[in-house]
């Protein structure tokens, strides 16, 4: 079934490209049996195939955020400021419920939620309820303020909190990822500062003012590839330089392989300035190429992209429950298994993991399962449109 809409495929594709990488990124914390032990981005015990894994995963979540400012600008083309307002807000504040109430359960198989941690849906959320007040400022005020969080905010590297009380609780939600307690049996994991995802979502819906309705595509394509290119020159040569853009310095190693794996490892958390120009320069290249590219590939990414709240929550759902059925149909003593690891179920599957390669061909299968669900729930909402609450879906 054809499925007519207005939205702009270009944006949906790569935002369903980084989509589908999402998955290899969550499908490797479950299945990998390295992935309990060490980190991929350890230069010390990595290997380059699990470091480029890691790596192109990267891209997910500053895509999603980046492009959920654009779609957010391109909502607003038909609404009233005050509207376009309302919106962002009570989406950001139904995003945040979202994280807490369903994502962290979705995550931890912890019913009683006493350990929640706040990812990228929290991000987006607050993030959102940002951007509904930076829209009644100018475009280039806004443009202004997002390239000064995200160049800026390194400087703020130096600020390190430690302990329990409200002040540090408020940073590490600010700019220093960390956790801390709530009570005697809960403890809440801040994994997304949110400062430069604000600054990263303003620069998205910035970005809208290329897809107005009218705006030549030709004048748009130069600027996606001047910009694309300009970010990852900016990337070489803030990291090259290695003074500032990021917490983690590169630095020569004691082979060539660790020494360029040593300069690839950008910081995500938060996210870094290299780590921005790193990802955001190539996303921008990719929208330059798949400006007038439709075809079955396109086509399929399509599908991720225009469901992507769907698709983030069935996709760790599908892959959690992959993983323990695994557990399941290759242990005979699988109850015990399962009892010992319900504290850490992440790292506690992943232990009973599996190579690099399977964890590739569980990928692949988790896709293919989760494409029949996203295309009929697509279909849905098109032609549905008339439904307000799927906005928020």
């Amino acid at each position: 079934m054809n499925v007519k809409s207005s939205r702009i495929e270009s944006i949906d594709i790569l935002r369903g490209i980084v989509m589908v990488l999402m998955a290899l990124d969550h499908t490797r914390d479950f299945f990998h049996s390295q992935a309990a032990i060490t980190s991929p981005t350890d230069i010390e015990t990595t290997t380059p195939f699990l470091f480029f894994t890691r790596f192109i995963t990267h891209y997910c979540a500053p895509v999603f955020v980046f492009l959920a400012g654009t779609s957010a600008f391109l909502y607003g083309n038909n609404k009233t400021k005050p509207q376009l307002s309302k919106f962002l807000f009570t989406r950001g504040i139904w995003l945040v419920f979202l994280e807490i109430f369903v994502n962290s359960l979705n995550w931890t198989h912890d019913y009683t939620y006493s350990f929640i941690v706040l990812q990228v849906i929290w991000a987006i959320g607050l993030s959102m309820i940002c951007l509904s007040i930076l829209i009644y400022l100018p475009k280039k005020l806004i443009l202004a303020i997002g390239i000064l969080i995200i160049v800026g905010h390194n400087t703020l590297d130096t600020i390190v909190l430690k302990g329990n009380s409200l002040t540090s609780g408020l940073w590490y939600m600010l700019h220093q990822s960390n956790g801390m307690p709530l009570s005697n049996n809960r403890f809440i994991y801040f994994a997304y500062p949110v400062i430069p995802w604000i600054g990263l979502m303003a620069l998205g819906y910035c970005l809208g003012t290329l897809y107005q309705k009218g705006f030549d595509i030709k004048q748009r394509k130069q600027y996606l590839l001047r910009i694309g290119i300009s970010a990852i020159i900016l990337f070489l040569i803030i990291r090259g330089i290695n003074i500032y853009g990021d917490l983690k310095p590169w630095s020569v190693q004691n082979t060539g392989r660790k020494t360029i794996l040593s300069f690839f490892n950008i910081t995500k958390y938060p996210p870094s300035l290299v780590y921005v120009l790193i990802t955001i320069g190539p996303s921008l290249l990719l929208l330059y190429y798949l400006e007038t590219i439709k075809n079955k590939i396109t086509d399929f990414f399509l599908v991720f992209g225009r469901v992507p709240l769907f698709y983030y929550f069935l996709h760790i759902l599908v892959i959690r429950c992959s993983a323990i059925l695994g557990i399941v149909l290759l242990n005979s003593n699988w109850k015990e298994i399962l009892s010992k690891i319900s504290k850490n179920p992440i790292a506690g599957i992943a232990s009973h993991g599996y190579n690099l390669p399977i964890v590739y061909t569980v990928w692949l299968f988790v896709i293919i399962i989760l494409y029949f669900p996203c295309k009929k729930y697509m279909i849905y909402k098109a032609v549905n449109k008339d439904k307000w609450w799927l906005s928020y879906l």
